[in-house]
């Protein structure tokens, strides 16, 4: 075998911001006149994010924690779908879902599109603040049934709300070419030679050609809706609301079991125009990354999600190939994406620790078994509902 390198299939380096903590301060004061007195760096995939605290309490109504939200090369060009992006996260807001609120620039705009200075060059980045919202993220719970269902639900009432949304620049949520739509699935081509083991790379190459085969043509038969797109296990943050006590009579041991309820949603950076069955698709992917049962985690999300929009039977059946093309899109962007920022790779790859693992039982056990779990437990979930 040869030891030559093999050279990329695929070239695209979005121009991830690299600012320091120094330069982000220096930042919000000329672009918010806010005085930073502590910051922190958040993790993100391709843009740059600050946890930052101010004392200047009088300028934002009372509200003292924020997130600085650099934007990256690429997307800062889309002017258009960033302001209907932070368009969407105020109009949720006002619905009664918990988003961030924006803080207005000094000329008192929601964004503003800065020259920032890269070293080498000064590159334009579209800069936000946003409220910092409380809560940790379903990835460090140990989700159960119950809150598997509120995160189904979430995504359908996301879903539902955003029908009635209207605003001057909603063309810009035709996303086109966009590699995280769940339509583009067949641009993943273009990366797979990122994933260097056969057996993985089999299953990526296979799952394109079923969505191919089995969901382009019938794409138009689903029905249409404006997606979040990444309801992942990071971008749903959590709040304890109370603890159920066990039977602890007669010497039982005490069982307890953390109860929680969604304190907020982050990150509306994959909105696009899609379809229901991919915001619920979506959504059993990321929440089976973390858990003990991930088989069953779909009949739970699933059941929440059909509380609010049941699915037709051509999207129930459209489900299985549509989760292992989340899968296939994740793993392989990241590891892409390793290849370009190594520097970051250990956030890149939180979902390959066992998002491969949970890709390949999928292609083993087929379509048929997989489906019976899932549905079989969204009907007996609903059923002890009724109890």
């Amino acid at each position: 075998m040869s030891s030559e390198k093999k050279q990329p299939e695929a070239s695209w380096d979005c121009g991830k911001p690299a600012l320091n903590d120094t330069q982000a301060a220096h930042l919000i004061e000329a672009v918010f006149g806010l005085l930073v007195s502590e910051i922190k760096p958040l993790p993100s995939y391709d843009d740059q994010n600050f946890h930052i605290k101010t004392t200047d309490v009088e300028k934002t109504t009372n509200v003292s924690d924020f997130v600085l939200k650099i934007t990256n090369c690429e997307d800062s060009k889309h002017g258009d779908f960033i302001e209907m992006q932070t368009y969407v996260m105020m109009f949720l807001k006002d619905k009664g879902f918990p988003t961030a609120a924006t803080v207005s620039t000094r000329d008192g705009k929601v964004m503003s599109l800065e020259a920032i200075d890269c070293g080498s060059e000064r590159k334009e980045h579209m800069v936000r603040l946003l409220t910092y919202l409380p809560g940790i993220p379903v990835a460090k719970t140990a989700a159960g049934p119950d809150l598997l269902h509120e995160v189904g639900k979430l995504a359908a009432q996301i879903d539902k709300a955003l029908e009635k949304c209207n605003h001057p620049k909603m063309k810009s949520l035709d996303r086109g070419n966009y590699i995280w739509s769940l339509a583009n699935i067949p641009l993943l081509n273009q990366f797979v030679f990122a994933v260097d083991q056969k057996r993985p790379r089999e299953v990526v190459e296979q799952t394109i050609l079923e969505f191919k085969e089995s969901i382009l043509p019938k794409l138009g038969g689903f029905r249409k809706c404006i997606n979040h797109g990444d309801l992942n296990d990071h971008n749903i943050l959590v709040q304890k609301t109370s603890i159920n006590q066990g039977d602890t009579s007669r010497g039982a041991i005490s069982k307890t079991q953390d109860k929680y309820r969604i304190s907020g949603i982050l990150d509306f950076n994959d909105m696009s125009n899609g379809y229901y069955v991919f915001e619920v698709a979506i959504a059993i992917m990321y929440m089976m990354i973390e858990s003990q049962d991930p088989l069953r985690v779909a009949g739970y999300v699933l059941a929440g999600f059909e509380s609010i929009i049941p699915l037709t039977p051509e999207e129930r059946g459209a489900l299985f190939i549509l989760v292992k093309c989340r899968f296939s899109q994740s793993l392989v962007m990241a590891r892409y994406s390793v290849l370009q920022y190594p520097e970051n790779e250990e956030y890149l790859m939180i979902t390959a620790k066992t998002g491969w693992k949970h890709l390949l039982a999928l292609a083993d056990s087929g379509k048929e078994a997989i489906e019976k779990i899932w549905f079989d437990t969204a009907k007996a979930y609903n059923e002890s509902r009724k109890m």
